[in-house]
């Protein structure tokens, strides 16, 4: 498939490193042009472009953009055609993006992005560390493979998805509609915990939609005090323990 990423951060650019190698033909683009990130593309076996040429021809475009970001790309879809399958990585942190009335008050992240660049979204990768997105992946069928929930509300746009999942090394999990996807924000059982898929069933089932947010914020205080010394296990045992 033709894949454009938006977005060359430590998810976009393992994305695009995971998907070049099961031979799709993927484009990345950053914020800052095409050749700020020319190494970069080419050690992960992608094609350096514009946001524009990204979405340009595209079979699926994957937004790997902080959450507020989504509010700049309203224009880059118009032209896009309606079948195109666009995935949202992002999640919503108000110290970084800034408070949004809207996600506050209970919307979910992803209805409120893609209210912004007026498309559909399907929600995915979002609920996994950087780390276990680069190194947890492993072959179909390996016991305990980790799993990563997918929302959406269009069957063959989420099972575009889920494929691409599968493709990246993790079991794909189909957590239900758009409006369902606050069970895969940060703060939930479900976010960033490293589980496989039918414990991931049962942590999306848990989720609770009030104590999310409170669990986002006391988490991202902690590991902000911490200074970057806790370990990828630390800070994964972290956010099982306190969005048990």
């Amino acid at each position: 498939m033709k894949i454009g990423i938006i977005g060359a951060g430590n998810i976009g650019a393992c994305l695009a490193r995971k998907l070049a190698a099961s031979a799709h033909d993927v484009r990345l683009a950053n914020s800052k042009g095409p050749q700020t990130i020319r190494d970069l593309a080419a050690e992960v076996g992608a094609t350096p472009v514009t946001k524009e040429n990204a979405v340009a021809d595209a079979e699926v475009v994957i937004l790997a953009i902080p959450f507020a970001s989504h509010r700049d790309l309203a224009s880059l879809f118009e032209n896009v055609a309606p079948e195109v399958v666009v995935i949202d990585t992002s999640n919503y942190y108000p110290s970084r993006d800034g408070a949004i009335a809207e996600v506050d008050a209970g919307k979910p992240e992803s209805v409120w992005s893609q209210e912004q660049i007026g498309r559909p979204v399907v929600k995915a990768w979002n609920a996994v560390l950087a780390a276990t997105l680069e190194e947890g992946g492993r072959p179909a069928g390996t016991p305990s493979r980790l799993a990563i929930p997918v929302a959406g509300d269009d069957a063959k746009a989420t099972a575009t998805a889920r494929q691409l999942v599968d493709q990246t090394g993790f079991d794909a999990l189909d957590a239900g509609s758009l409006q369902d996807s606050w069970r895969q924000q940060p703060g939930t059982p479900a976010y960033c915990t490293e589980l496989a898929i039918g414990d991931l069933k049962l942590a999306i089932e848990a989720a609770e939609k009030d104590r999310a947010p409170r669990n986002r914020d006391a988490l991202m205080k902690e590991f902000a005090s911490a200074g970057g010394a806790l370990t990828h296990a630390q800070i994964v045992a972290r956010n099982r323990s306190v969005t048990a």
